[in-house]
């Protein structure tokens, strides 16, 4: 037993990165309490696992005094004083009293205490690998349905994701493998919890910047992204090089770019703008696919009254004022939206 215990610990200090002191610390306060559980004793005891040869034995502690009046805690001065010279009264003395049996019992706690410590050290990998990935974009393989919650596999671990993170109207099927966004990684008594999402507009900065290099290589920037997960996503572009279609980078060549993000979002609508420092103009290419004929801004109320010709308007607004809010939204402007034939007839009082 002791030069499998030996040769164990040096394998998990190469293997797992486990130092062995770490380990031969933890298995002896294990084996303090075994001794307790095993053997029904009250007295202070101290286990010693030799760090050469592995041999483990049980000192009890025990405090010297004039009259002794509980022996599991205490002992004379002349019983001290054969075990140790010059003891005086509330020195503390230690006695072996290793059972003999007690190699099987060491044995046993060393590997329940082993095979716990590598469960902990590897929970603790995949809690440091993937809460430095908060923000980043996973891939994962859909596992089963619960309750309304989504289970992920990505390979090391299990992700959830939970019904506030899914696409309305999204059917995931079992096996089938989808980019994820990981919102939050938590430490749990289980183990590490990742909690990812399709329907975070993390998701859509994180596809763009897989897709298209001139954003991975801070060519073109993202201004701003308004998401309806599952409905359509407005995202604003920009690039300081006047040689740089922001716009046109991100659709790619033939449109293949944003086609495969498209894809990816199973069919979510994409409107790609470009930003501009000028509110009125950031506003009305925010309104897109609507032509704007005017846009007047009110600085006070943070508001841009928009002119469009009559037959954009229901195009402005979209379906359920979907493009006019998640425009207000990108540019953080208060969207009014009025036809020509309406500001024409607010204009003259009609």
């Amino acid at each position: 037993m002791n030069d499998d215990l030996l040769n164990a610990l040096k394998d998990l200090e190469r293997e797992k990165g486990i130092e062995k002191e770490v380990l031969f610390e933890a298995i002896e306060s294990a084996l303090i309490s075994a001794y307790r559980r095993n053997f029904g004793s009250a007295q202070n005891v101290r286990v010693r696992i030799d760090r050469a040869t592995g041999v483990t034995q049980v000192w009890a502690q025990k405090t010297v005094v004039s009259v002794v009046e509980d022996h599991r805690l205490q002992v004379s001065l002349d019983e001290a004083a054969a075990i140790q010279a010059g003891c005086a009264e509330n020195d503390i003395v230690e006695f072996e009293v290793t059972p003999k049996n007690f190699g099987r019992i060491a044995a046993q706690t060393a590997k329940q205490v082993i095979v716990q410590r590598i469960r902990e050290a590897e929970r603790g990998m995949i809690y440091d690998e993937y809460a430095g990935r908060e923000g980043d974009i996973v891939t994962g393989l859909v596992q089963r349905m619960e309750r309304g919650l989504i289970y992920i596999d990505l390979g090391r671990t299990e992700a959830l994701m939970l019904p506030s993170e899914q696409v309305p109207g999204e059917m995931l099927r079992a096996n089938e493998r989808v980019k994820l966004y990981v919102v939050e990684v938590k430490k749990t008594t289980k183990g590490p919890q990742v909690y990812v999402s399709r329907s975070h507009s993390g998701l859509i900065k994180r596809l763009f910047e897989l897709e298209v290099p001139e954003i991975h290589d801070g060519v073109v920037e993202i201004k701003g992204i308004a998401r309806e997960a599952g409905a359509r996503t407005k995202i604003a572009v920009w690039s300081e090089d006047p040689d740089v279609d922001p716009v046109g980078s991100c659709v790619g060549a033939k449109g293949q770019r944003v086609q495969a993000i498209v894809a990816e979002l199973r069919g979510e609508k994409l409107d790609i703008i470009a930003w501009d420092p000028d509110p009125a103009v950031l506003v009305a290419n925010a309104l897109s696919p609507a032509h704007v004929t005017e846009v007047i801004i009110e600085e006070e109320r943070r508001s841009a009254r928009v002119i469009v010709p009559d037959n954009q308007l229901s195009l402005g607004i979209g379906k359920e004022g979907q493009n006019a809010r998640l425009a207000a939204k990108l540019t953080g402007w208060r969207v009014d939206l009025r036809s020509e034939s309406q500001s024409s007839q607010e204009r003259w009082g009609m």
